[in-house]
């Protein structure tokens, strides 16, 4: 089995460690209905569509 010669130092080992550890910006798209900027798969907390049919009533939302 190998067995490594010197000691990794803690940049190395933490600089590969970052790597896995970003974290990631939710991916937003637009509202058919009003242009709102909405997680994927959501109803639009703005004027309550989902995929073009009314979800939830505005008033309902506030």
């Amino acid at each position: 089995m190998a067995v490594p010669k010197y000691k990794t130092s803690k940049a190395r080992t933490r600089q590969r460690r970052s790597i896995n550890m970003k974290l990631s910006a939710p991916t937003l798209v637009e509202c058919g209905n009003c242009g709102n900027r909405v997680l994927l798969h959501r109803v639009c907390p703005k004027c309550g569509f989902y995929r073009g049919k009314q979800i939830l009533k505005p008033e309902e939302l506030a």
